[in-house]
């Protein structure tokens, strides 16, 4: 069994307890998937996280839709949350998202945001087949996943005209992806 892993590091310009309701506000989260993944809810999503929720979607993987339960495993509001696949496309998938409160650059006096930090551990089915298919494009494609739903975090939490901090975060140097 191998997992990968995929962290990534994205600065919002908003107090932390503000980024954290919008995260923990589970309708946001189709406005901030692909379109092309052309998310639906199986029923209705909670008001709002909390450890125990469960979360019931669809979505497309090339032209085939495909169900996905998660359940929320740890909910520290405005701290961080985790969620874990109970079923759906992947062998195992767990998203660690933490919010950390700061200055853009540690040290400075930059404007006070919050720093959103993202692990997802994911590992595909069918053993060396799903290796093979991660190899051949499917790390690919979530990290263009992410890639998008970075910007369209940045589009509705009002970072667009802003520029990167010079310091202390990867924007725009991609993913960190690593096996474990």
């Amino acid at each position: 069994m191998v997992d990968h892993v995929l962290e990534r590091r994205l600065w919002l310009p908003r107090p932390r307890p503000e980024v954290f309701a919008f995260f923990a506000d589970a309708k946001n989260l189709a406005p901030v998937n692909s379109p092309a993944g052309r998310l639906r809810w199986l029923t209705p999503p909670p008001p709002t996280l909390a450890a125990g929720a469960v979360i019931d979607f669809s979505i497309r993987v090339g032209a085939l839709p495909v169900r996905w339960r998660v359940f929320v495993r740890e909910f520290d509001p405005p701290h961080r949350f985790v969620d874990v696949q109970l079923w759906g496309p992947f062998a195992r998938w767990e998203h660690r998202h933490r919010f950390l409160e700061g200055p853009a650059v540690a040290g400075t006096s930059g404007p006070v945001g919050t720093w959103v930090e993202d692990r997802v551990t994911y590992r595909l089915p069918l053993g060396a087949l799903g290796r093979l298919a991660h190899a051949l494009g499917v790390e690919g494609k979530i990290t263009t996943l992410f890639d998008s739903r970075e910007r369209r975090h940045r589009e509705l939490l009002g970072e667009v005209a802003a520029s990167p901090p010079a310091v202390g975060g990867p924007r725009g140097s991609g993913p960190v992806t690593k096996r474990v």
